[in-house]
């Protein structure tokens, strides 16, 4: 982690390793947030069963957890995924799923979220991590 305080041009991103290290649960809430029609494909799926993934800025092949590739590639997409309703901080963990966890800046998701971008940095910077969201390094 870097020493340098972050500002609103940094980027982020929702660290999964961090998921991993810090949230017992975090299968099960990513699994919370499919469509239906997902929650049935993954019902009796073992956690954590990977899938590559091709980053479309890159075009890097990514091995990524088979339920994190729903949410990002469908689930995510729909209309009700998000709205002007959801909370801050989930409303930016889920932009990140949206746009498949691409490094994204305060001011980025201040245009998307229409908020302050020095009310998105100071969410996401303090020295607590919601939803595993961190600068990117």
């Amino acid at each position: 982690m870097s020493l340098l305080k972050p500002s609103v041009k940094t980027p982020f991103h929702i660290d999964f390793d961090w998921w991993k290290k810090n949230e017992r649960d975090w299968h099960v809430f990513l699994r919370s947030l499919l469509c239906p029609e997902h929650q049935a494909v993954f019902a009796d799926a073992e956690e954590g069963t990977m899938i590559d993934w091709v980053d479309l800025q890159t075009a890097e092949v990514k091995p990524v957890d088979g339920v994190q590739h729903a949410l990002m590639s469908h689930c995510a997409l729909l209309p009700d995924f998000s709205d002007a309703h959801t909370a801050l901080v989930e409303a930016v963990f889920r932009i990140f799923l949206v746009n498949g966890n691409i490094p994204m800046s305060a001011e980025d998701l201040a245009k998307k979220l229409n908020r302050s971008a020095d009310t998105i940095l100071r969410t996401i910077s303090g020295p607590r991590v919601y939803r595993g969201l961190r600068p990117y390094q």
